[in-house]
């Protein structure tokens, strides 16, 4: 589909609901409400599904007030596979109308699908949309997409981000977004517990592959009572290090072990993850993996060396 086709689809149709993946991160919680804001400002129905409302994401969740219909379509934003719906998987599995995404290793089966790989966050294709649903930017719009976009740049310091990007942050902030704000929300502002969190990380932090790889762990002990906010991040930690090619963070869940990966120097973390069944982008991914902490550590490592 072209982005015009996407719109024209959308107007439609009047009732929607906006799928997240779990875990949901700043992009997939600023797309899915700029989507919503600009769908109710032109008179449809819109409502965003989510695992959970993390705490730093507050300023979004309260400016938007839900209304009640019932779903004529199903749109996910920033999600690359069905799977990655968490707890409405067994809801929305096979009912997605139309997927919109940035991941190139996007696997969902939906009738309508609009994936552009080299948009550096979801939230910069809803910023293209936007104008093309015939709706207005608003500064409620323009601080959900520009914390979809400064979230997954790292505040504009990954290699994903682009010319494109910055002009993009730089309407948003013409529009009235309040970037100062959000930056401090994101990026500056840590709990103790946070802080008591990534000391035990640094502690019990593990090199491999010539300590071209970093590999650094949380156990459902270390996370007890913390929130997903006061884990979110963690990930680039490893990666921060002089030398480390490659971080992976592993974390441990109800039933499995989440791991996410970040690479410098043009290491595939896509490829990486997709020996495991993950993807995502060339330069961060993820996927899942069973076993003890033991094991999966072992498993992890032994697939650095063989990579680097």
């Amino acid at each position: 589909m072209t982005l015009k086709e996407v719109a024209s689809f959308i107007l439609q149709h009047n009732n929607f609901d906006i799928l997240t993946h779990n875990y949901p991160d700043g992009d997939c919680i600023g797309s899915a409400f700029a989507l919503a804001h600009a769908l109710k400002q032109i008179g449809k129905n819109a409502r965003v599904i989510t695992t959970d409302r993390q705490k730093k994401f507050g300023f979004i969740f309260e400016r938007y007030e839900e209304p009640k219909f019932s779903t004529e379509c199903v749109i996910s934003t920033d999600v690359a596979d069905e799977k990655l719906l968490g707890k409405n998987r067994k809801i929305y599995e096979g009912k997605i109308d139309l997927c919109i995404d940035h991941h190139g290793t996007n696997v969902i089966k939906a009738p309508h699908k609009y994936v552009e790989a080299d948009s550096a966050a979801a939230g910069e294709i809803i910023y293209e949309l936007i104008p093309l649903l015939n709706a207005e930017y608003t500064k409620d719009i323009a601080d959900c997409i520009y914390t979809a976009i400064s979230t997954d740049t790292g505040c504009f310091r990954y290699t994903n981000t682009t010319s494109r990007t910055m002009r993009i942050a730089a309407d948003l902030i013409d529009l009235g977004c309040d970037n100062g704000y959000i930056n401090k929300v994101m990026f500056e502002t840590k709990s103790k517990p946070r802080i008591e969190l990534e000391r035990k990380i640094l502690e019990n932090m593990i090199f491999c592959a010539d300590n071209k790889c970093a590999i650094i762990y949380t156990t459902r002990e270390m996370t007890d009572g913390l929130g997903d906010d006061e884990t979110e991040g963690i990930a680039s930690i490893p990666r921060q290090i002089e030398g480390v090619k490659m971080g992976i963070t592993v974390r441990e869940k109800e039933n499995d072990y989440k791991i996410s990966v970040r690479t410098n120097n043009g290491v595939d973390a896509s490829a990486f993850c997709r020996q495991f069944g993950g993807g995502g982008h060339v330069a961060a991914s993820g996927c899942t993996l069973k076993g003890d902490l033991k094991s999966v550590l072992e498993t992890l490592k032994t697939a650095a060396e063989e990579t680097l």
